[in-house]
């Protein structure tokens, strides 16, 4: 799971039926981000009506989150960093007093 879900507020913007659909469709998901899932199954497993599915659907994808083309769902990857977002390297940690200076940066 992409840490930039939480990081970068895409959860904050979705309701909890969104959210579940979309936690859903991340673990049943192969390879390419593809779910087979039909909404019949979707909604059983989710215990949603056909309503509540189209709205959290429709709410993922002006998310920019999934991809929908009846019968198929696909898992898009989060957009890139912002330009003004400090590059990470897995190879260096950060210093606390940078990470605290980025989010006080952020948060104004």
């Amino acid at each position: 799971m992409d840490h930039r879900l939480v990081r970068d507020h895409y959860i904050d913007q979705l309701s909890h039926k969104a959210a579940t659909f979309y936690l859903f469709l991340v673990t049943v998901a192969d390879a390419q981000g593809l779910s087979y899932y039909s909404d019949v199954s979707i909604i059983q497993r989710l215990n949603m009506d056909d309503h509540t599915l189209a709205q959290a659907r429709l709410e993922l994808i002006r998310s920019g989150l999934i991809a929908w083309q009846k019968p198929m769902y696909q898992v898009l990857g989060l957009q890139a960093p912002s330009a003004d977002m400090p590059k990470r390297s897995s190879t260096q940690p950060q210093l606390l007093g940078h990470i605290f200076k980025q989010i006080i940066k952020e948060a104004s």
